[in-house]
């Protein structure tokens, strides 16, 4: 129905229930490296398990309480953006991604994450947004300071995963801050003084 480009072949697009069959290929080609840090996509091992997510993500985006966004890569579905959470009252949204081996290194996260924001900010009046990250997920919190996020501290022990207790890492970017950074980049851009 309608796309955003990420640059260099890559686009954003809504992730719905009709690509069930795609997701569910492209859990497979990155399941394990997917499920290092996290449980998405561990529970979906058909069709009609992919699709199960997929309708609860589009049932959240009906809500206006969240949503999937696939990332394709030359064509081909190779990972997301979310939001998981998304309170428009509030004015508090949390994001997150995933992406499979073989599109990893290309900034295709961090414009993806972009985009999200710039619509949370921007269109829907969101005020703070949150990243979470395991301690160990080094190239998540790359991708949280990337975006000009800030640690807001570290909850010790806050996750079961895997038989082990994970430190998850709190990370958030406030609506002044993502206003000011643009405007920064744009007077760089133009060569203007500050």
């Amino acid at each position: 129905m309608y796309a955003t480009s990420l640059g260099e072949d890559a686009e954003l697009r809504p992730l719905e229930p009709w690509h069930a069959e795609e997701f569910l290929a492209h859990l497979d080609r990155g399941r394990e490296y997917i499920g290092q840090h996290i449980p998405f996509g561990t529970r979906e091992t058909d069709v009609d398990s992919a699709r199960e997510l997929l309708t609860m993500f589009a049932h959240r985006r009906a809500e206006d309480a969240g949503g999937l966004h696939g990332i394709w890569y030359r064509g081909r579905l190779v990972g997301g953006v979310l939001f998981r959470t998304f309170d428009a009252v509030q004015g508090t949204a949390e994001v997150g991604c995933w992406l499979e081996p073989a599109a990893v290194g290309r900034g295709l996260v961090t414009r993806g994450v972009r985009v999200l924001l710039g619509w949370a900010f921007d269109e829907r009046g969101i005020h703070r947004v949150e990243w979470r990250a395991s301690s160990a997920n080094t190239p998540s919190i790359n991708v949280a300071r990337r975006l000009g996020m800030r640690r807001d501290g570290v909850l010790r022990g806050n996750n079961l995963y895997r038989g082990a207790r994970q430190d998850l890492e709190v990370w958030s970017l406030l609506a002044p801050e993502w206003r000011a950074a643009r405007t920064e980049a744009a007077a760089k851009d133009s060569g203007s003084p500050r």
